[in-house]
């Protein structure tokens, strides 16, 4: 299992949330893109722990268009 941080890289208003460019989380994944693996769960889980932001609504947006994705280790 790899450990991934994702970066906002602008900022969006996504059905009455704010994302503000630069928002990062950091999620374990065994997949090679924590965004496509399991429908991208680690990532909306990981935004509502930290920022407390239900990105449920927002799955068109969990996308490398919108994070940089990298691979801590």
């Amino acid at each position: 299992m790899a450990l991934f941080r994702l970066t906002l890289k602008s900022t969006h208003l996504v059905n009455g949330l704010r994302l503000e460019k630069g928002m990062s989380v950091e999620v374990a994944s065994s997949g090679s893109n924590p965004l496509i693996s399991n429908g991208g769960k680690e990532v909306i889980a990981a935004f509502q722990r930290v920022y407390g932001l239900d990105l449920s609504s927002a799955k068109g947006y969990l996308s490398s268009a919108y994070f940089e994705v990298k691979k801590v280790s």
